[in-house]
């Protein structure tokens, strides 16, 4: 029984679509891209507070804080981070004021500034990137590399004689 006593209408029958037709229409679509684990700073932004976790940051505004991450830090020319650093890979074009702890390979492009001290496997200098501080190279595990304290080894061969 319908509504107010009217009669009950049956629901009108819809024939459902082929399989092969929902497929067609679906296959129309562009696939959407796989997720990435990029993160970009924008130019304006100023991020305040520690920025930890894994893939790609691109610095290109302001990081006030502890940057921890589990893969590669790129500070751009634009870019700034007020604190340390740590990463497996960092490529520095602006500007880093802290400790720069990086477990793979670092470098200091030629607009880049770092003011404070350097932990790296590898390090590259760009002519005119400024380092403020102490570098400490580091073998692949972690290793302090071991360098001799003392001077200069000179040969007999690099000195002159006079045998007047």
């Amino acid at each position: 029984m319908a509504f107010f006593g009217g009669q009950s209408k049956a629901a009108p029958q819809v024939d459902p679509q082929p399989a092969d037709m929902r497929e067609e229409q679906h296959s129309d679509l562009p696939e959407l891209p796989e997720p990435r684990d990029n993160t970009v700073i924008a130019k304006d932004i100023t991020l305040t507070g520690r920025l930890s976790g894994e893939g790609v940051v691109q610095i290109e505004g302001t990081v006030e804080g502890e940057v921890c991450l589990k893969g590669y830090v790129i500070v751009t020319d634009t870019g700034r981070v007020k604190g340390p650093v740590e990463a497996d890979v960092i490529r520095v074009a602006g500007n880093v004021e802290g400790s720069v702890n990086c477990r793979d390979h670092l470098q200091l492009e030629r607009t880049g500034t770092i003011q404070g001290d350097v932990t790296t496997v590898s390090f590259v200098i760009e002519n005119g990137g400024c380092l403020n501080g102490r570098t400490t190279m580091v073998k692949a595990d972690g290793s302090v590399e071991k360098t001799p304290r003392h001077g200069p080894t000179v040969r007999a061969a690099d000195t002159e004689e006079n045998t007047d």
